[in-house]
């Protein structure tokens, strides 16, 4: 590693610290994120930069792994402020134009879309910039190193910088420090065999530092990635073990919940973390996954 500086902003959401995190990366044209967050941390995200002497407008390029809400959801707004924004192939359209989107996650959220993710700006096409699988963007003294890494979505990229990567939501939930990953699953692009592939691939990067966006920079990269590895047999164990029962979805969400907490709870993950845990990463979205998963791809 060199003397890069990255920096952690904890967006505090839904007032529980150490949720989602954006990560600045001061350099000599202003300010690079990783992440934007949702809309609804706008005014922590200010606070955020504010800590580290930027405004908004010092922020001239943000790159999202992927176009969740809890990721991308502040790019529009950074874009007006003058950002470039950079996203997968799959996301772009839906960053030009989020109705799809918005309506997605308005069936799930319902009326707590407003509460839980703030307005959606859309990010003008002159502003957006796709970045292919192997990609690499150069700003000033910093190379950044896109990877296309399918299995949370399918409009997923890591990114790598001077040994630092950047996985979003395929390099898995981890909380507080705490030696507890979990994977996020949602319906509807989960993919086990995609997702084991793209964490062979981050593997034989040889990344030194390890940022997921649900949170944090953690030097063990190694040991994080191929924990991920292990979890995913483990998980596939239990869908595989699961599934044949033909439970209801909500007997699948009860399933899968009792499952996830059990782990957690073997794994001596304290209380709090457990619930910024499940706040990041509801096991009751990842049961959903599940099910869409076993009917697509296991059980047609």
């Amino acid at each position: 590693m060199s003397n890069l500086s990255i920096a952690t902003i904890d967006l505090n959401f839904q007032n529980k610290p150490g949720t989602i995190g954006a990560y600045l990366i001061p350099y000599s044209g202003g300010g690079v994120l990783v992440e934007s967050g949702p809309a609804s941390t706008i005014p922590e995200l200010i606070n955020g930069l504010s800590r580290h002497g930027l405004s908004p407008a010092d922020i001239t390029h943000v790159f999202l792994t992927h176009i969740h809400l809890d990721h991308a959801g502040a790019a529009g707004w950074l874009a007006q402020q003058g950002a470039c924004v950079y996203v997968h192939p799959n996301g772009a359209s839906h960053l030009i134009n989020p109705d799809k989107l918005l309506a997605s996650a308005a069936r799930i959220y319902g009326s707590q879309m407003d509460s839980l993710w703030g307005k959606f700006y859309p990010v003008p096409e002159r502003q957006l910039n796709i970045l292919n699988d192997n990609d690499q963007v150069s700003l000033g003294e910093l190379t950044i190193h896109a990877l296309d890494v399918p299995g949370h979505a399918n409009h997923h990229l890591a990114y790598l910088l001077d040994g630092a990567c950047f996985t979003g939501d395929v390099g898995g939930i981890r909380i507080h420090n705490q030696k507890f990953i979990s994977l996020p699953m949602p319906p509807p692009d989960l993919n086990l065999e995609l997702w084991r592939a793209s964490i062979r691939r981050l593997i034989d990067h040889q990344p030194q530092q390890i940022i997921p966006t649900h949170f944090g920079i953690y030097p063990d990269a190694s040991w994080h990635l191929n924990t991920i590895l292990e979890l995913l047999d483990i998980i596939e164990y239990w869908i595989e073990a699961t599934m044949p029962l033909a439970l209801s979805p909500e007997e699948l969400r009860i399933a899968f919940t009792e499952f996830e907490s059990r782990r957690a709870q073997e794994a001596g993950l304290p209380a709090i973390s457990i619930d910024v845990q499940q706040t990041a990463n509801p096991s009751t979205m990842s049961a959903d996954g599940i099910h869409r998963y076993w009917r697509k791809y296991r059980h047609p």
